[in-house]
């Protein structure tokens, strides 16, 4: 993947003169084998409304498939959990989202770190899978490096992702290997919740929906279904019902008293 500002991270401060003078962040966090690229457009629609955003570059990402191997769930976790650090430091209040694993890590931070965050925003996040390969992979992972890549899973023409070209497995299954203690640590998850899900996702199945939610333990839960669009739902054309409702979300979830 040659380097393009697009894949860079996002940074905008917040405007508190935009939301009653209180300064209110927002972190989202892009998926597997992705780049800030795919969540660029939700980020700047929310800094419009006077939110400050911070979209990291998750580490191995928008270099190269064979770079994102050698990095693990730990260095993404980690990445994410400092952008979350920066953002509480400077905000009154913070808001949380992510796509596809970038869902899944930030559903880890609400179950590790929920007394510090208003709210969770997800777009079709994973934690389980019906796919029976996915068992296979501590085995697979030794013997091929990677297979055909999941990105750019998008229904609306001409729209890309630009992630990589291949799947790398053992990044892939440090992946998988944290969705056990994540769904073991959902009833950790107390804070309001929106979930955006694609009705045609050919990524991620249908096996995560019923987890997340039969086990949070939030009682402010939006299911939100997203009709025309497959998984980088971000960049697909239900991408302004995402951006539109994440905003009511975020003011309704971050208002004063």
């Amino acid at each position: 993947m040659s380097r393009n500002p697009e894949y860079e991270p996002l940074t905008v401060d917040a405007r508190p003169e935009l939301t009653g003078g209180r300064r209110i962040g927002v972190l989202l966090s892009h998926g597997f084998t992705g780049s800030p690229l795919s969540m660029r457009p939700w980020g700047r629609y929310l800094a419009e409304r006077g939110y400050g955003v911070s979209v990291p570059l998750l580490p191995g990402h928008a270099t190269s498939w064979q770079d994102l191997n050698t990095k693990r769930w730990s260095d993404w976790y980690g990445a994410i959990s400092a952008a979350f650090d920066e953002l509480v430091a400077e905000h009154d209040q913070v808001v949380i989202g992510g796509l596809s694993m970038g869902g899944t890590l930030v559903l880890r931070l609400a179950a590790d770190r929920g007394d510090q965050l208003a709210g969770v925003m997800v777009v079709n996040p994973v934690v389980a899978s019906m796919r029976r390969d996915i068992k296979a992979l501590p085995v697979v992972k030794h013997l091929v490096p990677s297979l055909p890549g999941i990105a750019n899973d998008i229904k609306k023409p001409g729209a890309e992702e630009h992630g990589y070209t291949r799947t790398p497995l053992r990044a892939f299954h440090s992946v998988v290997q944290a969705w056990r203690p994540l769904i073991a640590d959902l009833p950790q998850i107390k804070a309001p919740l929106i979930y955006f899900r694609a009705d045609d996702d050919h990524v991620v199945d249908a096996a995560s929906q019923p987890i997340i939610l039969g086990r949070i333990s939030s009682t402010d839960v939006d299911v939100v279904p997203l009709p025309d669009s497959f998984h980088v739902a971000t960049l697909d054309n239900d991408a302004p019902t995402i951006f539109e409702r994440s905003a009511e979300f975020v003011a309704r979830v971050t208002a004063p008293g």
